[in-house]
């Protein structure tokens, strides 16, 4: 009998260069054995509306494709892949120790599944591939590695509204568990990608044009609510995930995954009447 990482290994790799199959291979991965209750399927909605514009936007592609993928991106989605692939593989009775924390993170949801844990589970896999694959995304444009640092902040946001609501909401805390549920669609307003970028790689435009062309529901999350609270979601999201390198991914309130913090602009654009309005009614706890 193969042991979990053997059986995820495996199945990766014949989706790897397939990037609709990598999608369906993640889609087959919340579904139920036979005969036992679907436990999982409310919660794959969140995880295929994330690699469903992965693939769109070319993404996953093959490096050597006409139209390349991103190292990146690649690596990041199958680090996620084989550490749900091993879960499902643990929940199979198939043996081994879990073979890192991400996946025993995913094997934690995949036994009980809750919000909160399916939160834990991906953001420890993506958080861990983000740290492991830091020279990959130094060699992304300057746009793409904003937009790196931004997807990261949106997940870790979602992930707090439900396991540290006053942290992400401060007097408006009772909303958080509803508004970050994966199982709800509103929680595409935070972890659907396709609402940060367009569909399409590599970004044709400069920075600045995204960042001002940004909707307006973006801006206010971005600048009225989240920035303002960034250091301390990463503190959190670090201890929460038991990965206290995240921390260091914030240096003076801006985000620096493969990103100079002393280039702080795009950071601080103007903000618009709602991302003001988000400021003063919740402001970060003290």
């Amino acid at each position: 009998m193969p042991s979990a990482r053997t059986y995820a290994t495996s199945l990766v790799a014949a989706v790897r260069d397939h990037p609709e199959e990598r999608l369906a291979l993640m889609r087959s991965l919340y579904e139920a054995q036979p005969g036992l209750p679907e436990l999982h399927l409310p919660y794959r909605r969140a995880a295929l509306a994330v690699m469903g514009w992965q693939v769109r936007r070319g993404l996953l592609n093959p490096v050597h494709a006409p139209v390349a993928g991103s190292p990146w991106w690649r690596a990041v989605n199958e680090q996620l892949l084989l550490d749900t692939a091993e879960a499902r593989g643990h929940v199979m009775g198939l043996s081994g120790p879990p073979s890192s924390w991400s996946a025993e993170c995913c094997t934690q949801f995949a036994l009980r599944p809750s919000p909160r844990t399916w939160y834990r589970a991906h953001n420890a896999s993506i958080v861990s591939a983000y740290l492991q694959h830091r020279t990959l995304a130094e060699a992304e444009t300057r746009a793409e590695r904003f937009f790196l640092n931004l997807i990261l902040v949106r997940v870790l946001f979602a992930h707090a509204l439900v396991a540290a609501p006053r942290l992400a909401l401060s007097r408006l805390w009772p909303l958080g568990p509803r508004l970050g549920d994966p199982r709800v669609a509103v929680t595409s307003i935070f972890v659907s990608l396709s609402r940060v970028l367009p569909d399409r790689y590599p970004l044709d435009q400069d920075l600045g044009w995204y960042i001002r062309n940004e909707g307006a529901l973006g801006r206010a999350l971005d600048l009225g609510v989240i920035l303002p609270r960034v250091g301390a979601l990463y503190s959190w999201s670090a201890d929460e995930l038991r990965l206290p390198e995240l921390a260091t991914l914030v240096q003076g309130g801006i985000p620096s995954y493969a990103w100079d913090p002393a280039d702080a602009s795009p950071w601080d654009p103007p903000t618009n009447t709602w991302a003001r309005a988000a400021r003063t009614l919740l402001p970060p706890q003290r």
